[in-house]
């Protein structure tokens, strides 16, 4: 049989059904897997062994009974370190946040734990989810589970890392201007932004309601599975979406035939490495040779980073209260200069900046009213090397207009490095997402890391 650590989560639990494989045995498989890649890759800050394996026998337990208390009880999960988990610290990437275990979780883990999924420990985040690699003074250096000597981005690159390598198949991520596509897409894996509020977030994120919780996976129907247990609303955040009671894996696999697609290599404004042109518009044809209308379009706005750069004032401002000052030379000094950069922004520079971001969202409202979806690259030049960023501009519009938009992975470029397709839906279409990333990963499915 395939290494349990390799399983989906949906394959997992059916095992768990027929009983020939156990919660427990595949918990000390993925914990033994994540032992022997730490050193080398370095997914995970912290990993609760002793709480993980006492979680997995209980779960063994109830699948004995018949009991489970839910479809993810039993599988293995983790979450990226800027989400509260009970009785962990979370160090958010710095050495400027205290080393207290928390008293609550998180909404994110609360609904983990509530429906009986094995909680492995926290995975690696860039500093405050601030920059795009996953190195920090605190966590040492995350690595690219296709090439060690290339970065896995950030923030989430933990969370990506973990899914490529089989280090726990349910990552639970966040993404506040990329941090889930742009690591999922160069770490070849699946990566979800769903609808803002779709997921529940506390404490407030240091870039309010930029930021969205989700799903980073080998497939796409356990980010949908994932989705199911994550989804509603919470008391402690306000913006959080109603609970909309719907499986996400129904429809999954109705295909795009029919749909109206939108294809844009450029958002009009962006420079693409030819070979990312190439190969995305090769995986572009795959839809259109299910049976969506394709047409090429750009979707007609602006490059956004005035916007960015001007609400990044509320971020700097979030950051800086959080931090005692007696610990701010502790935080990343390119980070602390970003923060006085930031913090020069006036007050009418916010308010006019959230005013474009209204007219930008206004407008993708108006365009998706014609286009069902809108395809983009992810990245615009190749995987990083570590010490470097990725050149992703076409993700960050996205979170200003709160739209549902995932990565999927297409493929390999010269060099043996992943290569993906961003999909956006309009607002609150999640599951449209969904059902076009299920189609190409069906039509083209992609390998994963052999260890």
């Amino acid at each position: 049989m395939t290494s349990p650590a390799d399983l989906s989560a949906t394959e997992l639990v059916r095992h768990y059904r027929r009983r020939t494989l156990s919660p427990l045995e595949a918990t000390q498989d993925v914990l033994a897997r994540i032992e022997a890649t730490q050193a080398q890759y370095n997914a995970y800050r912290v990993v609760d062994t002793e709480g993980a394996l006492a979680q997995a026998r209980a779960a063994e337990q109830r699948w004995v009974r018949g009991e489970p208390l839910s479809d993810i009880d039993g599988v293995p999960a983790a979450l990226k370190d800027l989400l509260h988990v009970r009785g962990l610290p979370t160090r958010k990437g710095s050495l400027a946040t205290p080393e207290t275990p928390q008293t609550d979780d998180s909404p994110a883990a609360a609904r983990l734990r509530e429906a009986g999924a094995v909680l492995l420990g926290k995975t690696n985040t860039a500093e405050f989810g601030w920059k795009g690699g996953t190195e920090t003074v605190l966590a040492g250096v995350t690595r690219n589970p296709w090439s060690t000597a290339h970065s896995p981005s950030g923030s989430s690159g933990g969370a990506a890392v973990a899914a490529a390598l089989g280090l726990g198949p349910l990552q639970v991520a966040t993404d506040g201007g990329g941090s889930i596509r742009v690591p999922a897409a160069v770490c070849g894996v699946f990566g979800l932004k769903p609808s803002y509020g779709r997921v529940p977030g506390f404490p407030p994120a240091h870039n309010g309601d930029l930021f969205h919780i989700g799903p980073v996976t080998r497939r796409v129907e356990d980010a949908a599975l994932l989705l199911n247990v994550l989804q509603g609303d919470d008391v402690r955040d306000w913006t959080s979406l109603p609970d909309p009671g719907r499986d996400w894996r129904i429809g999954l696999e109705d295909g795009v035939r029919g749909l109206t697609i939108a294809y844009s290599a450029t958002l009009g404004y962006v420079d693409v490495a030819p070979e990312i042109v190439a190969r995305v518009a090769e995986a572009v044809d795959v839809f259109r040779q299910l049976g969506a209308r394709v047409e090429e379009v750009d979707p007609g706005f602006a490059d956004p980073r005035p916007i960015l750069d001007a609400l990044a004032a509320e971020r700097a401002i979030r950051l800086q209260r959080e931090i005692a000052p007696e610990r701010w030379q502790l935080v990343d000094a390119e980070i602390r200069a970003a923060v006085e950069r930031a913090s020069r922004h006036t007050l009418a520079d916010v308010v006019a900046a959230q005013t474009a971001r209204q007219e930008l969202a206004i407008g993708l409202r108006r365009f998706h009213a014609r286009y069902d979806l809108l395809l983009t690259p992810v990245l615009a030049g190749s995987v990083p090397l570590l010490g470097q960023r990725a050149s992703a501009p076409f993700v960050a519009p996205f979170n200003l207009t709160q739209q549902p938009a995932a990565a999927v992975p297409i493929g390999f470029d010269a060099a043996g490095l992943p290569l993906a397709l961003q999909l956006v839906g309009p607002p609150y279409r999640d599951d449209l997402v969904l059902r076009a990333a299920r189609a190409l990963e069906g039509a083209r499915p992609q390998p994963f890391p052999v260890l």
